[in-house]
């Protein structure tokens, strides 16, 4: 039995459907819309709300506070961490030894140089942290007791996909829309992750079930630059896009009078300094340790051309939308 804890999101409900639903639970403060009768309803903050089956023997920990405006940001804190820390508590209680855990490539920071694994971890904002410290945890956890355990840790990029209502739909909305306008020089590199492919290395890991302590980034490559991502998502469209490109301390200046508004206001905007800051930045990561024993099933040219395909060209409207960073 699998008992995936965060099921009802984006990554979670993929996930699901890839699997035997007879051979899982899932455990989330939200109803599933697709999975509804293996949905039990539990907040991992929580020590009494996480239950699981018996005859649980894999857990998968998707369940995050992620998005860039979270408020208070100790909420990062009591879900990432404390809500992990519960979970492997629970997991001691009924001897449950096989862990996956989706932590972020948001631990290394921004414009490093394509980290691996064993890059020094430098998180910048708040979710970044948590995560690191959410994996400390369960490092601390593996290490108080190793015998019989299969702990894997992944760290994804920025992951986009068919009803995703992220960061990279937000992006590809505005390159399709042909009123996208480039900040800075567009030569920043940017990696990704197809949905699709996501789940295929979590499925891939749960079957493996290997022994001991292994942490994984999860990139389809190639990285494209912004550049070459405008043209990608041009000819897919049929557009042309505007050549004008405005300067990144420009595009700063503009996303810090917008904090202000939304300061002033207390309303959220679209648009931060931190999400220009984010688009202007190198997110490149090294991979090959997944590369090596993962061959994807979706090419990443393919994923983006499902992604347009299902969201601009042909969109669906059945309402069932995911709303990530």
């Amino acid at each position: 039995m699998i008992t995936i804890i965060g099921g009802s999101g984006f990554v979670g409900s993929r996930l699901i459907s890839k699997l035997e639903l007879k051979e899982c639970i899932n455990l989330d403060k939200n109803q599933s819309p697709f999975f509804s009768e293996i949905t039990f309803i539990g907040d991992i903050r929580f020590s009494s709300q996480i239950k699981f089956d018996i005859k649980t023997k894999t857990i998968v920990l998707l369940a995050a506070e992620h998005r860039d405006d979270v408020s208070p940001t100790s909420l990062y804190y009591d879900v990432n961490v404390k809500g992990t820390n519960n979970v492997l508590d629970k997991m001691d209680d009924l001897g449950i030894k096989n862990l996956i855990f989706t932590s972020s490539v948001a631990v290394y920071g921004l414009n490093k140089n394509n980290p691996d694994e064993n890059y020094l971890l430098d998180p910048f904002n708040h979710y970044g942290k948590s995560k690191m410290q959410a994996e400390q945890v369960i490092k601390e956890w593996y290490d108080k007791d190793p015998e019989g355990k299969s702990i894997t840790i992944i760290r994804p990029t920025v992951i986009f996909g068919e009803r995703n209502r992220g960061n990279v739909y937000n992006l590809l909305k505005q390159i399709s829309s042909g009123k996208f306008l480039m900040i800075g020089k567009g030569e920043n590199k940017k990696s990704m992750a197809y949905v699709g492919n996501v789940v295929a290395f979590i499925k891939n890991r749960i079957e493996k079930q290997e022994l001991g302590f292994h942490v994984f980034n999860y990139v389809d490559k190639p990285d494209y630059s912004m550049n070459a991502l405008v043209s990608i998502i041009e000819n897919k469209m049929k557009l042309t896009i505007p050549k004008i490109k405005i300067p990144f301390w420009l595009g700063m200046i503009g996303g810090y009078s917008f904090d202000l508004f939304s300061f002033v206001t207390n309303k959220k905007i679209s648009v931060s300094s931190v999400r220009v800051k984010k688009f202007c930045a190198t997110t490149q990561f090294d991979a090959t340790k997944a590369q090596k024993s993962f061959e994807p099933p979706f090419l990443l040219k393919v994923g983006l051309d499902r992604t347009l395909e299902y969201e601009f060209i042909n969109p669906k409207e059945d309402e069932i939308l995911f709303y990530s960073e």
